[in-house]
């Protein structure tokens, strides 16, 4: 009770020193639903800010692709009609190319190599570069280690996955991932349950906690744990709506999101291995030693595609390389 007593009376000295600020209300647009990862840094943000703004900044979370597909979301923080996201990480390269260099395959090889790598120069580097496309790129929350599934067969080696008829988002760098591995890329925004359940796809590939939250072990049969790619969110702000905010107000909302983006982060890894359990409880079958070697043999080349050969994102990659090896 003392402690409680004295972090209560550094708060309100906090809030009082603070200077006034005007009622605001900020729309935040994430495309899953509540109990989803994007959901859970937004509502964090959201706990944050109200509770270190006495209630006067209020964020207003529009969930369940309310306002559109991700790509929907980024244009209208764009133009400022939305103030902030929570993104998909893939779904930013038809905006900036240089975000594809976290999305190449095989990068990061666990967790904290992803968190030091992005919370570190180079990420740093990534969010700014968001600025010339009009976003203030904030920090990274986690989508996790993406894994294949699908309704066919068991993929235990990168040429069971010839064929197969595979949704990804509208990224070109994950089409570009697909396609090399041999399967049939099909770009399709979220969600996707119907489209996997009447077999208008074969599968799909998300990090754990989407199969849980999405009940995909009702309709996909088969899981490779291939972790391909780390797949973080990007947390962003519309830059325009950002110039308009005084300084004490951005320091207060970027703090709040990088706080939300930790408690998440470590919130989403701590059930990886109950989310396992369970998918195998549920009848899914799960190879969870695939031969990795032959999934990075077809995916090799791409570091010398089209994609990334703009120079800036070329030069990103080759440092981002050097960094995680």
């Amino acid at each position: 009770m003392k402690r409680w007593g004295v972090w209560a009376a550094m708060t309100a000295a906090v809030l009082l020193a603070m200077p006034a600020m005007a009622a605001m209300t900020v729309k935040l647009g994430v495309v899953t639903k509540p109990g989803s990862a994007q959901n859970i840094v937004a509502e964090k943000f959201k706990e944050l800010v109200e509770a270190r703004t006495a209630g006067e900044v209020t964020v207003k979370i529009f969930h369940s692709a309310a306002l559109g597909n991700e790509t929907e979301i980024l244009q209208q923080i764009q133009m400022g009609t939305v103030e902030m996201g929570v993104i998909t990480s893939g779904v930013f390269d038809t905006f900036d190319p240089i975000v594809r260099v976290i999305d190449y395959p095989f990068l990061f090889g666990d967790d904290a190599l992803a968190d030091v790598i992005l919370d570190g120069p180079l990420g740093a580097e990534i969010l700014a570069g968001l600025e010339t496309s009009g976003f203030k790129g904030l920090c990274f929350s986690e989508n996790g280690f993406r894994n294949l599934t699908n309704s066919k067969r068991p993929v235990k080696a990168a040429s069971d996955v010839d064929g197969l008829k595979i949704r990804v988002m509208d990224s070109a760098i994950h089409n570009a991932i697909w396609q090399s591995m041999g399967a049939n890329p099909t770009p399709m925004p979220w969600p996707i349950y119907t489209e996997l359940e009447q077999r208008v796809i074969d599968g799909q590939e998300n990090p754990l906690w989407v199969l849980e939250v999405y009940r995909f072990y009702e309709i996909q049969k088969y899981m490779t744990l291939t972790r391909h790619v780390y797949s973080p969110h990007i947390d962003v702000a519309s830059l325009t709506w950002w110039n308009t905010l005084k300084p004490e107000m951005q320091a207060l909302l970027q703090t709040a999101m990088k706080d939300a983006a930790v408690f998440q982060r470590a919130d989403n890894r701590a059930g990886d291995a109950e989310r396992l359990r369970m998918l195998k409880e549920k009848g899914m079958q799960v190879e969870e030693n695939p031969d990795i070697s032959s999934f990075r043999e077809r995916t090799d080349r791409l570091k010398e595609m089209d994609l990334y050969q703009d120079p800036k994102v070329k030069s990103l990659l080759t440092r981002m390389i050097e960094a995680t090896r």
